[in-house]
């Protein structure tokens, strides 16, 4: 392990409290709300379960495909971050290494996936938990899959078209139950689904499409973001100043390929569909 600075210590000693499901020690850099961010992980390489470390410290054991970490605040601060396959010796070489700087007051989920070509990766996606209209809720879609562009149908009719891994599209949508599947781009053939969708209203869901289209494993996989909720009888959305501490412009230079701590996460419920 590389050495640390004082800053990675403290973020790792505080992440560590959290996983533990005790208080974090006070942090001089740390006090206030505006020092923490919302991060949320989805473990997204099938057949590999995992255990994490952050700087030197395991913080998950046995963390499976298909599922997200409980919910939890994360300090600002430094974080070296090892993942190693389960059972594994942590004195060995990790599946995934990264060191990551985690910014003050944003909200990210960080998604551990295939690239296209069927190669391990991270990549982190600014969720956006601004307010939505009444009547309305808000439907991302995020191609983690070992697959090629596909489109997104909702009741049949395309939603998006021409996603790649690992980008994402954001629509608003009537609240209510949505029929989806996913098809090769530009076809009719289907990749994965049909898919029922429960859409509350004022909710802000992602739909995780991931796994591998040549192992013949792809699925789908939800997760429904809190805070997102328009005030009763309100047409406005939340996505001015009020919205600003979880806006996704907080997170430019760190989501451009982030990992943060499974283990030490945020709010969010999740359901795995996968077939």
């Amino acid at each position: 392990m590389s050495s640390r600075t004082p800053v990675a210590v403290a973020a790792s000693a505080g992440a560590c409290a959290l996983a533990l499901g005790v208080g974090a020690p006070a942090m001089a850099a740390s006090d206030t709300a505006e020092d923490k961010s919302m991060v949320s992980v989805f473990h997204g390489i099938p057949g590999m379960t995992v255990d994490v470390y952050a700087n030197g410290n395991e913080l998950l054991s046995d963390f499976k495909p298909g599922t997200v970490t409980e919910p939890q605040s994360l300090d600002a601060g430094t974080y070296d971050i090892e993942i190693f396959k389960a059972g594994q010796d942590p004195d060995g070489t990790p599946a995934l290494e990264k060191e990551v700087k985690v910014p003050e007051g944003g909200n990210a989920t960080i998604a551990a996936h295939l690239s296209a070509a069927g190669k391990p990766q991270l990549t982190a996606f600014a969720d956006d938990v601004s307010q939505v209209d009444s009547g309305q809720a808000r439907l991302t879609v995020r191609h983690v899959a070992a697959a090629p562009a596909v489109d997104v149908r909702a009741g049949g009719q395309p939603l998006f078209t021409g996603l790649s891994n690992p980008d994402q599209d954001t629509a608003t949508v009537d609240a209510g139950t949505v029929n989806t599947d996913v098809v090769l781009a530009g076809t009719d053939t289907v990749a994965i689904g049909p898919a029922e969708l429960k859409l509350a209203e004022g909710t802000s869901n992602v739909v995780y499409a991931w796994g591998s289209a040549d192992d013949k494993n792809l699925a789908l996989a939800t997760q429904t973001l809190s805070g997102t909720e328009s005030p009763s009888g309100s047409g406005h959305t939340g996505g001015g100043s009020a919205a600003a501490p979880n806006s996704p412009d907080r997170w430019p230079a760190w989501a451009a390929g982030a990992l943060a701590v499974p283990g030490v996460l945020v709010a969010r419920r999740f359901v795995d569909r996968r077939p």
